[in-house]
């Protein structure tokens, strides 16, 4: 019987996982990464949980990654009063617990190692410089035109996020969207040599600013602060740097200030005829509690598995029932994540709240274990 073929549209992180995770299924991979892998140093950082990180590991994506990964077993939360005052109002400890709160690694290291990765894979072929500006019927089956030539597929999955051109072409908008009116600023800090297993997230009277540990002398920063119409990035690193300085020894900023608009995003559909949208193209959610990655890791497993099953039996892995039995599995859960997030960022975020709400959780063992565990594995229903 003939392979089924699946192309997967995107470079990015989400798009290179998904290749390898698929590549455990016996089918053929067309990887379509818009140009040559850029694999120069950023400032971008993620945040992977326990469960999802036993996921990665068990696709050996590399001998070296327990190198490049960095765990955290402790999580301090820290709120700002109406005098500038910051104050600790919440204490996660799982520093004597098999279970890290979660691993954190820099993108430009773990993208070079699955590019290394996809690239002694004989089932996934790399397509290099193609930029799809759209997807054409053939037959029962998708075609990609790609030099000159049309591919045709039984899956398309596109990973580009939500603003390509390609999406906006094949999908009509028909999301739940709505602008934080925040930036999301990022840069490295180094710093004396510490003990850093410390997760901080400094609920500031003008934002939400996340020290996040990536070795004993470099944390990362993530500021989601509020759109000021007389800010720069002198003011930012100031801020930054006085804050830091409390928990930090000796802070330097050693990265360029990045920034992005911050929104939600939730689609509602999330495929149409053989093509899969994946990724933040399906949902986006607020940075603060690090967890828009490990939504697309929980979605991806769901969807090896399924695809795993339906490849077994012999079926067409495209068409619209699997897709709608994968959409039907994840969007709930993805759906009420979204929501909850959201009420979290802007229950804690508000004055009246964010102090007294953060300490009553502080002292229910029940309420940490299942903000952990929400945190670690999302909701599973």
């Amino acid at each position: 019987m003939e392979k089924q073929k699946i192309c997967i549209i995107g470079g990015s992180l989400t798009g290179l996982l998904t290749a390898i995770s698929l590549s455990k299924l016996n089918c053929e991979i067309d990887l379509i990464i818009g140009g040559a892998p850029k694999n120069q140093k950023s400032n971008r950082t993620i945040a992977i949980s326990e469960s999802n990180m036993n996921y990665i590991n068990s696709l050996n994506i590399s001998k070296s990654l327990s190198k490049n990964i960095w765990p955290c077993s402790v999580m301090k939360l820290y709120s700002q009063n109406k005098n500038d005052k910051v104050s600790e109002v919440f204490h996660l400890d799982n520093n004597n617990k098999p279970k890290k709160i979660f691993y954190m690694i820099e993108n430009f290291r773990i993208i070079k190692l699955m590019m290394d990765k996809i690239k002694k894979i004989k089932s996934i072929s790399i397509i290099n410089n193609e930029l799809i500006s759209d997807i054409y019927d053939s037959g029962l089956l998708k075609s990609i035109k790609i030099k000159n030539n049309y591919h045709k597929y039984n899956l398309i999955i596109i990973c580009t996020g939500n603003n390509s051109n390609l999406v906006k072409n094949i999908f009509t908008k028909n999301t739940i969207e709505n602008s934080y009116k925040e930036k999301s600023l990022t840069t490295i800090i180094k710093h004396d040599s510490i003990k850093n297993n410390i997760t901080r997230q400094l609920f500031l009277n003008d934002g939400i600013l996340a020290l996040l540990p990536i070795s004993n002398t470099k944390t990362s920063i993530v500021y989601s602060t509020k759109e000021l119409p007389n800010a720069n990035e002198l003011n930012f690193k100031k801020k930054i740097l006085y804050h830091v300085k409390s928990y930090l020894k000796n802070p330097i900023l050693i990265a360029k200030i990045k920034s992005r608009d911050l929104s939600i995003l939730i689609r509602n559909n999330y495929y149409k005829e053989r093509i899969l949208l994946f990724g933040d193209t399906l949902h986006t959610i607020h940075p603060f509690v690090g967890q828009g990655f490990n939504m697309t890791i929980r979605d991806l497993s769901s969807l090896e598995n399924l695809l795993r099953e339906k490849i077994n039996l012999g079926l067409d892995i495209g068409t619209n029932d699997i897709l709608s039995e994968f959409t039907q599995k994840t969007k709930p859960r993805n759906f009420i994540f979204t929501i909850s997030v959201d009420l979290l960022k802007n229950m804690f975020t508000y004055d009246k709240f964010k102090s007294e709400s953060l300490k009553i959780l502080n002292k229910s063992n029940l309420a940490k274990n299942t903000f952990f565990n929400i945190a670690d594995k999302g909701f599973q229903f």
